[in-house]
């Protein structure tokens, strides 16, 4: 069985955010989402995944509406807005140099 790996502060945000490019989804839909896609290595709880939706929404990056789901039940959807998708752009960007930065320091020093 894999390890879970816990998430640092702010991931969360950018996982919500690269799942909706794929689409509109409801809540526990991302959640599985960001499971699935990590081979079970990272599980979003409720108790941070809705909190860290309804911040997003607030900030203009995602709308979010009521449809009927899959399981026939009503959801709220979220999708990514124009506003979403350029802060999507920002944290892969940002994404990228964080792990850049940490390649470097993990790689043994020449003397």
């Amino acid at each position: 069985m894999l390890d879970r790996i816990e998430l640092m502060q702010g991931t969360l945000d950018l996982l919500i955010l690269q799942v909706l490019q794929w689409g509109a989804q409801h809540g526990h839909g991302i959640g599985q989402a960001i499971r699935l896609r990590s081979q079970d290595a990272l599980q979003v709880e409720h108790g941070s995944l809705y909190p860290a939706l309804h911040r997003l929404e607030r900030r203009g990056w995602l709308a979010s509406d009521w449809r009927m789901s899959e399981a026939n039940r009503r959801a709220r959807y979220y999708k990514l807005t124009s506003k979403g998708r350029r802060q999507l752009l920002e944290e892969q960007s940002r994404w990228k140099q964080l792990v850049r930065a940490v390649a470097s320091t993990m790689k043994p020093v020449k003397e």
